[in-house]
């Protein structure tokens, strides 16, 4: 009698063991190969080619276990690597794909973003942080590429509006009335690191931003 043991699944009929994984291991492999050997039958043992041929591939099964558990453990190690370093984060300004700014002392952040193509015109919109409107900023015409809108932290009306964090919007036309792709930025300092499901965000002005996003380190706290 001749085993495959690549062929042969484990049962919990055969009194062998009982398991629900479906994944045939290395030590299956070794099990299913020494019950070959032990039911083998004496009138006809199992052909020395074939077995070497088993041996062969028990041993490339434990090779690809072994290499893909040492990958596993170089994962952990470049993810607690990557944590490490963003922490150093901490107490840097950074430009970040997004769009809020903050309100200090009446004194606030530019509205940084970046046109995909000239514009005609435009609107940037200011907003609270509960969502309400406060202001629209309008700039007219703009060319393509890196732009910053000034806001004085007031409101429509002219009236100075409290310290805290806000959002901008910006609108922006062509010369043919098309909307202009606008990608906002946002500049702030990181107050902490977080991690979530793999990712690593950083915290600034109340809002996570992922490290993905994460432009450049514009500079520290000191400078």
């Amino acid at each position: 009698m001749s085993i495959d043991p690549l062929n042969a699944l484990p049962s919990s009929s055969n009194g062998l063991y009982e398991t629900e994984s479906t994944t045939l291991g290395k030590d299956d492999f070794l099990t299913l190969l020494i019950t070959q050997l032990q039911n083998q039958d004496p009138l006809n043992p199992t052909d020395s080619v074939e077995y070497t041929a088993q041996l062969a591939q028990f041993s490339s099964l434990e090779q690809l276990s072994n290499v893909n558990q040492n990958l596993e453990y170089l994962q952990l190690y470049q993810a607690s690597i990557n944590n490490a370093q963003a922490v150093s984060f901490i107490g840097k300004q950074v430009l970040a794909q997004g769009n809020a700014i903050q309100l200090n002392d009446g004194v606030a952040d530019n509205c940084e973003f970046e046109l995909a193509a000239d514009a005609s015109g435009v609107v940037v919109n200011i907003y609270d942080q509960a969502g309400n409107f406060v202001k629209a900023l309008e700039e007219g015409a703009m060319q393509a590429g890196r732009q910053r809108v000034a806001w004085d932290g007031t409101d429509q009306n002219g009236n100075t509006v409290a310290d805290g964090n806000y959002t901008f919007e910006v609108m922006a036309l062509d010369g043919n009335n098309q909307t202009v792709a606008v990608t906002p930025f946002m500049t702030g300092t990181v107050d902490g690191v977080t991690f979530r499901e793999g990712t690593t965000y950083f915290i600034v002005a109340d809002q996570k931003i992922p490290i993905g996003d994460i432009v450049e380190v514009v500079a520290t706290q000191d400078s």
